[in-house]
């Protein structure tokens, strides 16, 4: 009867088929880790943006109690990482990176917000980079590019937790000390194939003019709160494809079958992206993609 209330409600297979994607001689692996989590993959580096595979009950995060990571669950899902980047301070989207840093070396990479968050955990400062956005970080023979934007509407019309994090906030943290902070969208050029990551439905338009992406993962909660979220991405970034994120649930168990958030509607989200002229490659929960690099990635 909760589930139900909720509207937690299975996605079903057939969503997640599409056609094949050309093959290529140096690809990059894509894993969809649910929320806005992802993993990009090749021999070369690895990347990942907002881990959170540690989900917590609702009644738990309603009452405000502490959200301890699961090291071994980061480690059996996520095993690599060179640079964990984070678009934006929310528990959804950074609770993982810590202990990922942690268990692998990785940088963790984002905001004044995100940063405290790491020194929250101990991390040392040689693991964490501070940025506002609008500057080329190599990683590796990568580059990441943090573009400012601004979070959804995604509550009911409303900027949940708004504000920064000034200072290193208890750990382990509880979901109302992780206001947003500064909100990033993330450029990751792995060399012949760039990914635009939005891990919140908005943007500043002034900051997606002249990019241009291969690939977007873009938010599905809230983007009926933000006119023509679609069509404008794609006018803007020009991609290929676009990969559907933040349309589970973030209550259930990461290993437990897949369920909607209340408010999204992925089969209207995956026709509006193949309308605006874009390939729509739903991604099943820790699921994954082969993607091209190289002059047939466009």
């Amino acid at each position: 009867m909760f589930r139900h209330l909720l509207g937690l409600v299975p996605p079903q297979p057939a969503w997640f088929t599409h056609a094949p994607l050309p093959a290529s001689s140096s690809p990059v692996t894509l894993t969809y880790l649910g929320t806005a989590g992802f993993v990009l993959s090749a021999p070369e580096r690895t990347v990942v943006l907002d881990p959170f595979v540690t989900r917590h009950p609702l009644g738990h995060l309603l009452a405000n109690k502490p959200l301890p990571s699961d090291p071994a669950l980061v480690q059996r899902l996520i095993p690599k990482a060179d640079d964990v980047l984070i678009g934006h301070a929310h528990f959804d989207h950074i609770l993982d990176g810590p202990v990922l840093c942690q268990q692998t070396g990785a940088r963790l990479v984002g905001s004044r917000a995100a940063c405290m968050v790491g020194r929250a955990a101990g991390l040392p400062e040689a693991q964490l980079l501070e940025t506002a956005g609008r500057e080329n970080i190599a990683s590796g023979a990568w580059t990441l590019r943090g573009l400012p934007s601004v979070h959804g509407k995604a509550l009911f019309g409303k900027i949940p937790l708004p504000g920064d994090i000034p200072a290193p906030p208890r750990w382990p943290v509880r979901m109302r000390d992780l206001r947003h902070g500064q909100v990033l969208n993330w450029l990751v050029d792995t060399g012949g194939l760039r990914v635009l990551h939005v891990d919140s439905a908005d943007f500043i338009r002034d900051e997606l003019q002249g990019i241009k992406a291969d690939l977007v993962c873009l938010c599905a909660i809230g983007r009926r709160y933000r006119p023509g979220y679609v069509r404008e991405v794609v006018a803007l970034t020009q991609p290929k494809w676009i990969v559907p994120c933040h349309w589970d649930t973030m209550v259930t168990p990461i290993d437990a079958p897949p369920e909607m958030l209340p408010g999204v509607d992925l089969p209207g989200f995956l026709r509006e992206i193949e309308e605006a002229g874009v390939q729509a490659l739903p991604v099943p929960l820790l699921g994954s993609l082969t993607l091209p690099r190289g002059p047939g990635a466009r």
